[in-house]
């Protein structure tokens, strides 16, 4: 089994950066696709960034602003967030998958992230 434990939220002003990580627990080829999705009040979730061998990818909204990177020996997902807007607020969840072409499977309890005007 795995565990993905998120940390890192918080409340920032618009402009501000924060930095989430995700600890994987668990055989690590389970995590060899992660990824960082966001669900605000009222809304769907969303997918925000994903990480495997082949790269990494962006939702548009966060291209430029968001980097997702993994450290492979302590098996923990980070997203470095900067320039946050208010639309930014959300509950952020890590994911995790065996296989990059299937539906993430594992998720972590989710990290509130603030951003006020």
């Amino acid at each position: 089994q795995v565990q993905l434990v998120e940390s890192g939220g918080g409340s920032v002003q618009a402009g501000g950066s924060l930095s989430l990580s995700c600890a994987a627990s668990g055989s690590s080829w389970r995590t060899v696709c992660m990824g960082w999705f966001r669900q605000a009040p009222g809304k769907e979730r969303e997918g925000v960034a994903g990480i495997a061998e082949s790269g990494t990818t962006y939702a548009e909204s966060v291209k430029g602003r968001f980097t997702i990177s993994k450290d492979h020996a302590k098996n923990t997902l980070y997203l470095q967030m900067s320039m946050l807007k208010p639309e930014d607020t959300a509950m952020y969840y890590c994911a995790a998958r065996e296989y990059c072409g299937n539906e993430y499977k594992y998720w972590g309890q989710g990290t509130q992230v603030t951003v006020s005007s």
